[in-house]
């Protein structure tokens, strides 16, 4: 976006960042917004990438509140795990993409995961369960049981 000018004023907007709170559940943040500001009526105008800041500002508020973990709990406790994001997300939950974007702020993390990084945190040797269960669905798909078939019947002709 080149130089809007104030839908207000007419006048010329300059980029910046200005002070902004947000408030959930009784509970404020405030941090530096990012956009284009007219300095004459405080209009301002901002980006898809000026929104992504204040969604992740309001996903990290959101995890303090509801006593989850922040991205950069996350990935500590993925790194000490030594897993990459997709063998996190394959293992944990969440998918391939999950811990990039929970990382990354994008999402916020479920009490599920939550639990899940905390106890792994406490115990890395849980990871050995997980792995060993991610063996198992592998190799079940590869030959699946005889008994999967059972519960199909072929058709009969009267």
């Amino acid at each position: 976006m080149d130089n809007p000018t104030c839908p207000e004023t007419g006048q010329p907007m300059v980029r910046g960042e200005r002070p902004m709170t947000i408030t959930y559940r009784g509970h404020s943040a405030t941090f530096n917004m990012p956009g284009w500001y007219c300095e004459a009526s405080g209009e301002s105008i901002h980006t898809g990438e000026d929104m992504k800041v204040s969604d992740r500002e309001l996903n990290r508020l959101k995890a303090r509140v509801e006593r989850l973990l922040l991205p950069e709990d996350v990935r500590r406790i993925r790194k000490r795990l030594r897993l990459t994001q997709k063998a996190a997300g394959t293992l944990i939950g969440g998918g391939i993409n999950a811990f990039q974007k929970y990382e990354s702020g994008e999402v916020l993390v479920s009490h599920a995961i939550t639990t899940a990084l905390i106890l792994l945190d406490r115990d890395p040797d849980g990871l050995a369960v997980l792995k060993q269960r991610a063996t198992e669905e592998e190799a079940a798909q590869i030959n699946p049981s005889p008994r999967a078939s059972r519960g199909r019947r072929a058709p009969t002709s009267h």
